[in-house]
């Protein structure tokens, strides 16, 4: 059953967490649906297209991992957020270069999962900032949520979209990993700065060349 917000698969198989994941959802207006393990996660997901999906890592039958492979490879671009027990940088990385919005490791605050979420749609679904951004043979149009190069359309997850548009609104501007967080995923953890070279770095192989996006050593990014 889906509320205002839309609705939310969570695909997480200790029962615990995922009832308070759900309680809190729904207390925020969300409809959720629950699954226990991967290939039924990821039925779910393909069946009701849900506006979100909190994934755990380490499911049985199918990991998060190959359910975030599996949706990407088929162009299915729902947001997803990672959590998983395990506080390991190449599962992180991992997850993110597979085209995870955001990553969040047990014990979290269930409030910070559903502030992540919010943050997440309200930026893929709220009112543009400014008009369609041409760079070169780049072009974003953020009403429309689109971005093409060389006359060629780039899918991008909701949050690669965002920091792209975030670096277009200020060509040649420095933007440091700090503003970036706290722009596009709307925190600031000074430990997590490497989330944001790897999304840069999908953005980049998903634009091929000309390349607009400069890395500015010791300081951060800038597109020009």
């Amino acid at each position: 059953m889906t509320d205002g917000r839309g609705l939310v698969v969570i695909v997480e198989d200790e029962p615990s967490i995922a009832d308070v994941q759900r309680l809190y959802l729904t207390q925020a207006g969300f409809g959720v649906h629950l699954e226990r393990d991967g290939i039924a996660g990821l039925a779910a997901i393909r069946t009701y297209k849900p506006v979100a999906v909190v994934l755990d890592v380490g499911l049985p039958g199918m990991d998060g991992i190959e359910v975030c492979r599996a949706l990407r490879a088929s162009g299915d671009w729902v947001a997803i957020i990672f959590v998983t027990a395990r506080d390991d940088e190449i599962d992180r990385l991992l997850g993110l270069e597979l085209g995870a919005d955001d990553y969040l490791v047990k014990p979290f605050s269930p409030r910070e999962l559903v502030a992540r979420i919010k943050g997440i749609l309200r930026r893929q679904g709220g009112p543009p900032s400014s008009g369609p951004v041409e760079l070169g043979s780049l072009a974003l149009d953020p009403l429309r949520r689109i971005v093409s190069n060389n006359g060629m359309d780039v899918a991008l997850t909701a949050t690669e979209f965002d920091l792209l548009a975030k670096l277009l609104s200020a060509p040649g501007q420095v933007f440091s990993r700090e503003q970036l967080l706290s722009s596009v995923w709307g925190h600031v953890d000074y430990g997590a700065g490497r989330t944001v070279d790897v999304h840069v770095a999908q953005v980049r192989a998903k634009l091929g060349e000309p390349n607009p996006i400069r890395t500015v050593r010791g300081v951060g990014y800038s597109a020009s």
